[in-house]
């Protein structure tokens, strides 16, 4: 490229700099990245994928979080994956990463590539593919190219996984730390539309929100009073709830809907509405075509965060096992 001007030179200046601090983030990733090495690819994983869904309705949900565990500890590497050994303790053995499941199913979807095209298909794509596949009218585009990291600490967990217990300055803050905004925060919370959630992720909004054996004030009463009918006290670490009642298998904006009024289940979805910004969003939300547009949006920039490309990583032969 021919730089015609000093203020050309300091622009291309710029953008690198801009890059290098990861804004950047997936810059390598293209369309169809293995047309022409494996030109299946991308079929084999969605038709495996939605096999598994129709045995399995909560998939969806599932992958979906698998994929943001993912690619908020060491960019979207398929780290998540790997299973521990005598000499470390990996990412999937954190706390909050003990109830992530679906790892038979990419291992299944892996082994299937293997055959077809040894080598060639990173974890890092069959699971962000996967999430994507699972849902029956796929909204979002998955650029591919990924390489599998060949690292995963159970250390780093808890330090950039969000949890359901902190506030909207917090909140703000580990997603800024991944090159995304309070607007990818609101829409991305969103996904709590489907899946479930464990009592002892907001049982303290219903007995103990401030030691003292309080309720949450913010908490809508009538809803904090069937959520007592259903997890009965501070201990209980089994039961689990819907986490947008009566819908959690669908995929719309209802979460928004309840979450305006006060019924967000989580400290972390309440605490969207203490901000005047994000309670804003959270309000535009409740459009439906709107929330799947930016939620796809949303999605496409978070796949993107950190991604292993060129000669960098591997490709794993299990997705469970570094090379």
């Amino acid at each position: 490229m021919k730089i015609k001007s000093s203020s050309e030179f300091v622009l291309l200046a710029f953008l690198v700099a801009f890059c290098a601090v990861g804004v950047c983030q997936g810059g390598s990733l293209t369309k169809n990245f293995y047309r022409d090495s494996c030109p299946n690819a991308e079929e084999i994983i969605k038709n495996a994928t939605l096999k598994h869904v129709t045995t399995n309705n909560q998939l969806p949900s599932k992958l979906l979080r698998m994929h943001f565990h993912d690619c908020f500890v060491r960019g979207c590497d398929a780290s998540v994956l790997i299973n521990s050994t005598a000499s470390n303790t990996a990412e999937k053995d954190a706390i909050p990463n003990l109830s992530l499941s679906g790892f038979d199913v990419l291992e299944e979807i892996k082994a299937e590539l293997e055959k077809k095209c040894p080598g060639i298909v990173s974890c890092a794509d069959i699971l962000s593919l996967a999430a994507r596949d699972s849902f029956q009218k796929p909204m979002w585009e998955v650029r591919t190219g990924r390489r599998d990291g060949r690292v995963s600490l159970k250390s780093e967990v808890s330090t950039n996984i969000p949890s359901p217990f902190q506030n909207f300055t917090v909140l703000k803050q580990f997603f800024e730390n991944k090159g995304l905004t309070v607007h990818d925060l609101v829409v991305l919370s969103g996904g709590h539309t489907i899946g479930i959630g464990h009592c002892n992720l907001f049982s303290n909004r219903l007995y103990n929100f401030t030691g003292k054996g309080d309720q949450d004030p913010s908490l809508n009463p009538a809803y904090a009073q069937f959520l007592k009918s259903k997890c009965r006290s501070l201990t209980d670490t089994t039961t689990t709830v819907e986490m947008d009642p009566n819908s959690s298998l669908d995929f719309d904006k209802n979460y928004f809907d309840i979450l305006n009024q006060n019924k967000g289940l989580f400290q972390s979805d309440a605490a969207l509405l203490t901000n005047k910004g994000a309670r804003n969003i959270a309000k535009e939300l409740t459009n439906q075509a709107k929330f799947f547009t930016e939620f796809a949006q949303s999605m496409e920039r978070m796949g993107n965060i950190g991604v292993v490309t060129g000669s960098s990583g591997e490709i794993r032969k299990k997705c469970g096992i570094i090379n």
